[in-house]
């Protein structure tokens, strides 16, 4: 009788048509698969189990998060030959449906079934790290999505952003190493204030301004009056010592505050960093018309959002499984070409897109060799479950943005004020740099 390890080999294959991409080391201690490939640690039965129950990208995340897969070496390796052989496949649970239409590969679930053990007939439980997600975006629900991710703790946000607290795309001058993280989320901090072109004296809202780093450096380094809105009690907490800590109480207020209620526009200038992906497709337009509503004529925005690509069928997009039930509830991605539409569609005039897609890959290999560093210690902030979570979702979006399956981009808008003079330079690009 074969081993596990082998009969899964010879299972995956029967399945997916195509060699198995990684090693793998079932709970027996066997082993199988390609000698120098990265290990797939199936520590035991229930990770098929929850494989069979829900097969493709949440089962497998599911396992990973409750600790029933691991990975022995580089998980960068095993995530990207993933990719390829199952999710660029298509291997979710309609590609499977069809795959079961021949007879072999029904044999191989059979094969599966009884490798699983008779406690296969009872659905294991998710792990409790997931959350049921509607996308709403009603107010209340996007504060419990926003409080999922972000109301995590500080202490463990601190471990894994590092000394600048800025939880977006940084923007590096070296992929050598010779940039720190710290210093090119400050020219990530600064570009976006010098294309705003802030002054002393001007108002700027900073929409999901998160623990205060994009408010404290606009009022420190260029003298403007900012006023940050985020959903997040923590974030908030601690945006609010920074600036105190910072003696800029006099010129920075931190309000929790959906940014659907603020009413005390009009502002100079807006950012929006990392917050537009949460409002969700369907609202999208008025988000925009919201901003437009709240900025005065000539104003700036800056808008620096998450792309994904665009599909031939956009009807058939569906939001990220894994993404959606673990890390950004009722997130969603649209293409940058939906993002610019969207915000002239508003009143604004798109004036400049700049992709940084190569720049956050390297935040992400960042972040993931910070949490990896201080394994121990966030995993006693936030329990391995959680920690799990995070190292795997990273880790996946640095291959995303290095395969081009997902983008980030940085829109610059104007509202034209009348008569339609922009008031950008006629070569803009420089950014008074």
């Amino acid at each position: 009788m074969q081993d596990a390890a082998s009969r899964l080999k010879t299972l995956f294959e029967q399945l997916s048509g195509a060699p198995l991409p990684v090693r793998l080391r079932a709970w027996d201690g066997s082993t199988a698969g390609p000698p120098e490939a990265p290990v797939l640690v199936v520590r035991n039965r229930r990770a098929l189990r929850r494989l069979l129950w829900k097969p493709g990208e949440l089962g497998l995340a599911r396992a990973w998060v409750a600790g029933d897969l691991g990975v022995d070496g580089d998980l960068y390796a095993v995530l990207d030959l993933v990719a390829a052989h199952v999710w660029e496949r298509d291997e979710d649970a309609r590609g499977l449906a069809d795959t079961l239409r021949d007879p072999e590969a029904r044999a191989a679930v059979k094969g599966l079934l009884k490798l699983a053990g008779p406690a296969v007939l009872i659905p294991p439980e998710p792990p409790r790290e997931e959350v049921r997600t509607r996308h709403l975006h009603t107010r209340r629900t996007d504060r419990r999505a926003v409080s999922h991710h972000y109301d995590v703790g500080n202490d463990f946000y601190e471990a894994v952003l590092g000394p600048s607290m800025v939880y977006s795309c940084a923007y590096w001058s070296a992929s050598d190493g010779t940039t720190t993280l710290e210093a090119a989320q400050h020219d990530k901090l600064d570009l976006i204030c010098r294309k705003l072109d802030l002054s002393p004296g001007q108002r700027l809202l900073d929409v999901g301004c998160g623990w205060g780093s994009m408010a404290v450096h606009a009022a420190r380094e260029y003298g403007v009056h900012v006023v940050g809105v985020t959903l997040s009690q923590e974030q908030a907490a601690y945006a609010r010592k920074r600036v105190a800590d910072e003696g800029l109480t006099d010129r920075v207020e931190i309000r929790v505050q959906d940014y659907r209620d603020v009413a005390d526009g009009p502002y100079d200038a807006i950012s929006s960093v990392g917050m537009a992906e949460h409002v969700g497709a369907d609202r999208y337009l008025k988000y925009a018309e919201d901003l437009y509503r709240l900025i005065a004529p000539g104003g700036r925005l800056l808008n620096h959002q998450i792309s994904r690509r665009p599909q031939r069928d956009e009807s058939t997009y569906s939001v990220d499984g894994f993404i959606d039930a673990y890390v950004f509830p009722d997130g969603e991605l649209a293409p940058i070409g939906t993002t610019v539409t969207q915000l002239e569609r508003a009143g604004f005039e798109v004036r400049d897109v700049e992709s940084l897609r190569e720049h956050y890959a390297l935040t992400l290999r960042a972040w993931v060799t910070n949490l990896e560093a201080r394994w121990a210690h966030a995993v006693a902030l936030v329990g391995p479950g959680r920690a799990r979570v995070w190292r795997l979702y990273m880790a996946a979006s640095a291959l995303g943005f290095e395969r081009n399956r997902l983008g980030v981009n940085q829109v610059l808008a104007v509202r034209p004020p009348e008569g339609g003079a922009a008031g950008l330079p006629l070569r803009a690009r420089t950014w008074g740099a």
